[in-house]
């Protein structure tokens, strides 16, 4: 009976976190950032201020949360086998080929809304550059923790980003996600390619 009230108590709580945010970020598009306050958010969730500060504790949270399952997402694909680079090439395609929008290339006009509002808002690119910080830090850790895991975990992040931004880049001009696809899956194919090349011998390993 404990382990079913403790899941049922988990999915209330996964519910009030995305509710929380989707309520939020509703408000943000509409508004902007800037110009709504938490107060405004607790109110439209029906919520105290306390009680939402207990699900996020900063305001910028309340955005971020719709991208918080990708953060260390690098280091969990690593382990899916001996090949960092390879699993990671496999993974960034397979994100690509079902309009992931973690890689760019999602041309949905919801999702593009939120990535303008993440993305021209200082404090909110202020706190998911810290989730960049992390993720490399935890790829790092997967490839080992020494010097040459951290530079190839730099290495990495620093290509998922730029392949991601350019296919951001061209749909924000105007492509649509069909149009962008070839040419991202090329770029994709050219790029982990010459990772591989660069870090012969890379495996995923404990920290020393």
């Amino acid at each position: 009976m404990s382990d079913g009230g403790d899941g049922l108590r988990e999915r209330k709580k996964r519910r009030m976190y995305s509710a929380l945010s989707e309520t939020a970020i509703g408000l943000f598009l509409e508004k902007g950032f800037d110009a709504v306050s938490v107060a405004e958010v607790a109110a439209a969730a029906e919520v105290s201020k306390p009680t939402l500060f207990r699900y996020f504790p900063a305001k910028e949270d309340l955005v971020l949360h719709r991208i918080a399952d990708h953060e260390g997402e690098a280091a969990r694909v690593v382990a899916e086998g001996p090949d960092p680079v390879e699993a990671l090439r496999r993974h960034f395609l397979a994100g690509l080929e079902r309009g992931d929008p973690v890689t760019g290339l999602c041309d949905h006009p919801d999702v593009l809304a939120f990535r303008t509002l993440l993305y021209g808002t200082p404090s909110l690119v202020a706190r998911a550059y810290g989730q960049v910080e992390r993720d490399e830090a935890a790829l790092a850790g997967a490839l080992g923790g020494d010097l040459d895991a951290r530079l190839a975990a730099a290495q990495i992040i620093a290509v998922r980003r730029v392949l991601a931004e350019e296919n951001w880049r061209r749909i924000a001009a105007g492509e649509t996600e069909r149009q962008v696809r070839p040419d991202a899956v090329a770029a994709a194919e050219r790029a982990f390619a010459r990772l591989a090349e660069g870090l012969p011998g890379l495996t995923a390993r404990p920290p020393k």
